[in-house]
């Protein structure tokens, strides 16, 4: 019976999450509407403080798509749930059925110009689709996103909810401070959703990918066979040796 490329517990926890994270980020927007500063340290209120001064997102951009905090801040605590119990259901099954160590570990050679170069020229032009495994890049991006991204948003969305001080005011002085933390949430918050955009993109590249999402695809195991070599040829003198007469 033929490996699954993704396993099960892989295809449930990606939609899950891919709705969580649509959800988080545009009631995210719509709360970044209340304040539209952000700050390092414990405190921040004069926008003369700030290091960003962000734009005011449109209502299609934001859940609901009227400025509502009340609303936005409901909906946001309540897909928290589902993402971070995901973040962490990911990680122990990543490890337990080898998807990490088989699929996104790098190695050295990952980070080298010419691995780069490879992985960008096997989503181009002629090459695009005909990798199935991880190439160097997106082991570097998967990396990131799960290593990085995925648990900074996890651990300073706790830090910055409503009463972290109470249940877990050193959560709050790992950041260095609240406005520190919402600050790293902010930028946690578009590097996953640069992932997302390069993210989609690739996969629109071959639409068996998104297929493969949803069926499990099959996985390739297997090495291909080596290409024919050609018969070595004699060396000249040793021919002499073999077939030529001798000559005395």
């Amino acid at each position: 019976m033929a490996k699954k490329k993704h396993a099960l517990t892989t295809r449930l926890w990606h939609w899950v999450n891919a709705v969580a994270i649509i959800v988080l980020f545009m009631t995210g927007l719509n709360i970044s509407n209340a304040h539209r500063h952000l700050y390092w340290g414990h405190y921040g209120f004069d926008a003369n403080d700030a290091w960003l001064h962000v734009i005011r997102f449109p209502g299609w951009a934001t859940i609901p798509g009227h400025y509502n905090l009340a609303l936005a801040r409901d909906w946001h605590i309540t897909m928290a749930w589902p993402f971070g119990i995901g973040v962490l259901f990911i990680w122990v099954a990543m490890l337990l059925n080898g998807h990490f160590r088989r699929d996104l570990m790098t190695a050295p050679k990952d980070w080298t110009p010419g691995a780069v170069i490879a992985s960008v020229k096997a989503h181009s032009g002629a090459n695009a689709g005909a990798h199935h495994g991880y190439n160097s890049v997106q082991k570097i991006l998967y990396g990131g996103v799960f290593g990085v991204l995925l648990p900074l948003m996890l651990i300073s969305g706790l830090a910055i909810s409503p009463g972290s001080g109470g249940y877990a005011p050193w959560l709050i002085d790992l950041f260095g401070g609240r406005q520190s933390a919402r600050s790293l949430h902010f930028i946690a918050a578009w590097g996953i959703f640069g992932f997302f955009v390069i993210h989609i993109v690739l996969a629109l590249s071959d639409w068996r990918l998104i297929l493969e999402m949803f069926t499990g695809g099959k996985r390739e195991d297997g090495a291909p066979p080596a290409p024919p070599q050609p018969e070595p040829v004699a060396e000249p003198a040793l021919a002499a040796e073999e077939g030529a007469p001798a000559h005395g």
